[in-house]
């Protein structure tokens, strides 16, 4: 009898601290000596601090190295989770960014961001990233033994693609993903431009700037031809993208002049074509110089090659003239061989 009773009281004792534990903690609580206790919380941040006050009054005034004496002295005299720390530290990337050292300055911002995540100045110190980044894309130079030469361009390239994680899909990010992209097109870099071009109309295609962006795309295509007797891949992918365009967006299409582009490309395909035919005929190839010939003119019967293409073609030997003609709408690789078979040219 003892025993159960003794079961039973720790029984019963065992569900109370279970009960108390799993009740909701009433507002301002912490769990004490097995029971939620009514505590007394600290008010919200100050808003404001005389010296921090004073320290932003004499950055307005451009008195930067002043205020950055102050500002220095409270982080020095203030633990690292005091109130308004965070605008402390901004505030010091704001003094080094008008000090220009704007490297110091990024890193700043990036402690308040890093620090203080839950802070009103996230933002405002993401944007002065961005500024950052921006004018060292624009040209503005760190300074060495006094005289401003030293570039960031990669660097700044490389801001922006931090901002872009910390703040994923907000028109911040839009901007920088476009910036880098607009950078790496005026920097003749076609291809990560084409990259970035795309990263962008997939990730934000409601933005009012993807027939723009589609359009850089395809000319950072076309940007990366060399011309007829290198791989034609570029420029035909920039055909298909502005064939696209004049379909989805034709006021663009006809602003930016966009068929007298497409019809530059099919001049040039016809001379790459002409181009490949004339050296299977030197190389006595003659099917596929007769294959390369009427490709060229069954799909590009217009161009400037074409007289050249018949003329050459009708020069060609009759078993060579023989062959099947090529496939509509494709080009497929030239059947080559010495002469007919079972016997010679």
């Amino acid at each position: 009898m003892l025993r159960r009773t003794l079961l039973a009281s720790i029984l019963l004792l065992t569900t109370a601290s279970t009960l108390a534990i799993a009740a909701p903690p009433p507002p301002a609580a912490e769990f004490r000596n097995g029971r939620w206790q009514s505590v007394q919380t600290p008010t919200s941040q100050p808003a404001s601090d005389p010296e921090l006050d004073r320290a932003e009054q004499l950055l307005k005034a451009g008195q930067n190295s002043v205020a950055l004496k102050v500002l220095l002295y409270w982080i020095k005299t203030h633990a690292k989770d005091a109130p308004l720390r965070d605008r402390a530290v901004f505030l010091l990337g704001q003094a080094n960014y008008q000090l220009d050292d704007r490297i110091k300055a990024f890193y700043f911002f990036d402690e308040v961001m890093d620090e203080y995540p839950e802070s009103s100045l996230f933002f405002p110190a993401l944007e002065m990233q961005y500024r950052i980044a921006d004018e060292y894309l624009k040209g503005h130079k760190e300074r060495f033994l006094g005289l401003p030469i030293v570039g960031y361009e990669e660097e700044a390239i490389e801001m922006l693609y931090r901002i872009q994680q910390r703040s994923p899909g907000s028109p911040l990010a839009e901007r920088a993903l476009l910036r880098t992209a607009d950078w790496y097109y005026s920097n003749a870099d076609y291809d990560l431009a084409h990259d970035a071009y795309g990263t962008y109309v997939k990730n934000y295609p409601r933005s009012p700037m993807v027939p723009q962006v589609k359009l850089r795309q395809a000319f950072s295509s076309l940007a990366q031809f060399r011309g007829v007797r290198f791989d034609p891949t570029p420029m035909l992918d920039a055909r298909a993208e502005l064939s696209d365009i004049m379909i989805a967006y034709p006021d663009l299409a006809k602003e930016e002049n966009v068929a007298a582009v497409i019809h530059a490309i099919d001049e040039t395909a016809a001379q790459k074509l002409f181009v490949r035919a004339d050296f299977y005929q030197r190389t006595h190839e003659p099917r596929a110089a007769v294959y390369t010939y009427r490709y060229l003119l069954a799909t590009y019967p217009n161009a400037p090659q074409a007289p050249k293409a018949k003329e050459a073609l009708a020069r060609q030997p009759q078993w060579a003239l023989d062959q099947p003609e090529p496939p509509p709408g494709k080009e497929f690789a030239p059947p080559t061989s010495g002469g007919p078979v079972g016997g010679s040219q």
